[in-house]
């Protein structure tokens, strides 16, 4: 397959996507007003609830929604092939993924910004509340958890993007304090922090910093210690203070970063190396479910709700920016996830260098790393694939390639970090909706809340132990339960999304549709986890997977409960009249 043209088509299919179906889910389903009261507006105070310009929010937005999801997904999920990858990452992205975080995000403007949990007692019944917001913690709980495990071993396995990295919050503070103090131009100082970032990425590259054992502890403990607590902190300040800018920071290296790719690709226009289809490759779980579930964000992801109805909706000026900044940022999340597939697929091929020091190429250094599912599973494998095969891509025009592995390992390092700092202010706002639900008002409050969330955070990343082992063994352990969560929120999520339009007497099948096939996909997957937790003695994670399975079913219950009683005929699904 010709790596240029899945590329150039992909990017083609999206624009098309975008300006037909994204628009016509804007005029006719969602029926977007312009000129509504939104709640960053209605609810502003200057910390959570603030109007944002389209351009800022979108860079916030993608980088929390993006992380590490559509890179690490696609790069396991090739080992089924590149057919079944490429066609779940695009039509999924299309009329699921961006379906969802749209919905979500309007759903959640037209609520005063409040999560789809709180959302649902008034949608559906109010004992749905309590259950769905333990829902969204839990899924939002595998967030934190395993992006700060994953942060801490790539700062291990990258020391030369620790400096570029942390670099960052500074020249984010310097950013929001001249763009919301001064009133500068946003662009001009974004592209000046953009600047100061790389320039510390060259600092980076001679003088990568490792961690030492401090007191007996481990260098990747002390990491994960560390970010916590800068989560806990970020997560308390004002979004314009540290949210909002560094996820600017990050859009526009994410848009470097893919021009980057992209000039490679049509510079070594090189060949796929794996195979188109490999249904049943040695060791690997069945390509059904797990397809669907491995590619998560890529695809369609639970998160992303959890995003749209936590900070983003909070400040979104207009209702006519939702569509660019989810429906568009959900379709930039899937070429993304494309890239994805040719790097690993096609740029690993160019060279990939062994421990020993031999350089493999072409098929057989696809092989090497994907020959059987326990060679490519494991989060070193699965980065690693992805940073070679883009360096091998950015080298074809004469990166050096130590320079193009720190750009990679600041990239995903960046990523990472701003998925981590939203998520654990959206894990605060999730708290304070539920303490305040049992009537524990003390606890609502910011850092009670946030306590609680990055306390039992805390808890989770280290039940295994204190070892480097451990934390290793933690973060790939929670990462199928995280995939599973991840969709079944999403499941939920669109079936949330299809009762609002159900009341409001508009098409159905655009959230229907994906809905149940989400919710049937993560019950099979979740059955499978349970299985696999059982024979492996995990106790938590399989009670975190039973609890997880029976909330999920009884929302499912209640959500057709509601559909039932109103008589729903298939003319009215459709939108026929």
């Amino acid at each position: 397959m010709n790596s240029i043209l899945l590329m150039v088509g992909s990017f083609v299919g999206y624009l098309i996507a975008y300006n037909l179906y994204g628009k016509f889910l804007s005029k006719k389903i969602f029926k977007i007003d312009s000129k509504a009261i939104t709640p960053s507006e209605s609810l502003n105070d200057g910390k959570d609830f603030v109007p944002t310009k389209k351009g800022v929010l979108f860079g916030h937005h993608f980088t929390s929604i993006a992380g590490l999801g559509p890179i690490v997904g696609p790069a396991i999920a090739i080992i089924w092939g590149w057919v079944p990858a490429v066609l779940w990452i695009f039509f999924g992205s299309i009329f699921f993924g961006a379906v969802h975080d749209f919905g979500a995000l309007i759903l959640s403007m037209r609520h005063k910004g409040t999560s789809i949990g709180d959302i649902s007692a008034t949608l559906i019944s109010p004992r749905i509340r309590i259950m769905f917001l333990i829902i969204m913690f839990i899924a939002n709980l595998m967030v934190i958890a395993v992006f700060t495990l994953i942060i801490a071993i790539l700062f291990g396995m990258y020391p030369s993007a620790v400096i570029p990295v942390w670099s960052e919050v500074p020249i984010s503070i310097l950013l929001g304090y001249m763009i919301y103090k001064k009133g500068a131009n946003h662009l001009f100082w974004g592209i000046i922090a953009v600047i100061l970032m790389f320039v510390f990425v060259v600092i980076g590259v001679y003088y990568p910093i490792s961690l030492p054992e401090i007191v007996g502890i481990n260098p990747l403990v002390i990491w994960a210690i560390v970010l916590l607590i800068y989560a806990y902190f970020a997560s308390i300040l004002p979004v314009t203070t540290l949210l909002q800018p560094r996820d600017y920071i990050n859009s526009h290296q994410l848009f470097i970063i893919l021009f980057l790719l992209v000039l490679g690709v049509f510079v070594s226009n090189p060949e796929f190396v794996a195979p188109a289809i490999n249904a049943a490759p040695e060791g690997a779980p069945s390509i059904l479910p797990f397809i669907f579930i491995v590619i998560a964000c890529g695809a369609i992801s639970g998160f992303h709700s959890l995003v749209s109805g936590g900070t983003t909706s909070k400040q979104c000026a207009n209702e006519s920016d939702a569509l660019p900044i989810a429906y568009g940022g959900m379709l930039t999340e899937g070429f993304l996830a494309i890239l994805v597939i040719i790097a690993v697929g096609a740029g690993i091929g160019l060279g990939l260098e062994e421990t020993s020091g031999n350089v493999l190429t072409g098929t057989t250094a696809f092989t090497t790393h994907y020959g059987t599912w326990a060679s490519a599973n494991g989060l070193a494998p699965k980065l690693k694939a992805f940073v070679f095969g883009s360096a091998n891509l950015m080298a074809s025009y004469g990166l050096p390639m130590n320079f193009s592995l720190t750009i990679m390992g600041v990239f995903l390092v960046s990523f990472a970090s701003t998925t981590l700092d939203s998520a654990t202010r959206i894990q605060r706002y999730i708290v304070s909706e539920f303490t305040q639900n049992i009537n524990m008002p003390s606890l609502a409050k910011p850092h009670p809340a946030t306590m609680i969330a990055i306390g039992i955070t805390a808890l989770l990343c280290f039940n295994s132990g204190f070892t480097e082992t451990a934390l290793k063994k933690g973060a790939l352990a929670l990462w199928p339960l995280f995939g599973v969560t991840n969709q079944l929120l999403a499941a939920l999520a669109l079936l949330a999304v299809t009762v609002y339009l159900a009341k409001k007497k508009i098409m159905l099948s655009i959230t229907i549709i994906p809905g149940i096939f989400m919710a049937i996909i993560t019950i099979w997957g979740s059955i499978d986890n349970i299985q696999q937790f059982l024979g492996t003695g995990n106790i938590l994670l399989l009670s975190i997977s039973i609890i997880s399975l029976l909330l999920e079913i009884w929302i499912i219950m209640e959500i057709i409960r509601i559909l039932r009683k109103r008589d729903l005929s298939p003319y009215k699904i459709s939108g026929l009249k």
